[in-house]
């Protein structure tokens, strides 16, 4: 398989598996409807290096150790689960927030709340996804069938997921400038900031404790 056939397979394949709404997804519209533009971009930066670290560790082999230990990748898998949980709750717990603790007054983004640093927002998508074994799991199945004979498979592995974290960061693109436009909407629908904060946090906490339930009852590597 010459380079650049090999590229644009897998382009295809990471296109597709990026289309895919999952737990990146949700993370990105809810930084991006909470927190802005910024703090989703953030995010959804985060989450790329993520991958990229993935993809890395994967070329060189060192992923070999989760599909080979059961006792690391138990770890791995439960400490993604407790963390995916921990958010979860805690966006859950958020719903009985008092009114004032809401920022009436600001404009940044759907159901604005205070600030978050986006340093705060990128090590949340960063930690997400290298909690996630089973991202290890995917890049260490898929990697090596797009590896030309002759390649570094380190190098080819990084450039992989770039191409990987290029798709994504389009996609994520799209989906914070359409919680950009939905929130000019319901703000000329007049739709109560507090009210789309909590249905949001709702949405996101339950989805985040669903896929920490789903990491955590897996035991398929």
């Amino acid at each position: 398989m010459e380079l650049l056939s090999a590229v644009a397979s897998f382009a295809v394949v990471a296109g597709l598996l990026t289309l895919i709404p999952g737990l990146d997804t949700a993370l990105v519209l809810r930084s991006a409807a909470t927190h802005g533009r910024a703090n989703a971009f953030a995010t959804a930066v985060g989450i790329s290096t993520g991958a990229l670290i993935w993809g890395a560790a994967a070329a060189g082999g060192a992923t070999a150790l989760l599909t080979a230990s059961e006792t690391a990748y138990t770890a791995l898998r439960l400490a993604g689960a407790a963390y995916l949980l921990w958010m979860g709750v805690g966006m859950l717990r958020s719903l009985r927030r008092a009114p004032s603790a809401l920022n009436p007054g600001g404009s940044r983004a759907l159901g604005a709340v205070r600030p978050v640093p986006v340093l705060v927002s990128y090590r949340r998508g960063l930690t997400t996804n290298l909690l996630n074994p089973k991202i290890g799991v995917f890049y260490m199945a898929m990697l090596p069938q797009f590896i030309p004979a002759g390649t570094s498979h380190l190098l080819m592995g990084v450039l992989l997921a770039l191409v990987h974290d290029v798709e994504g960061l389009a996609w994520f693109t799209l989906l914070i400038l359409g919680v950009e436009q939905l929130g000019a909407l319901l703000r000329r629908l007049r739709v109560k900031r507090q009210t789309a904060q909590k249905s949001l946090d709702a949405v996101t906490g339950s989805v985040l404790i669903g896929f920490g339930v789903e990491l955590a009852l897996s035991a398929e590597h």
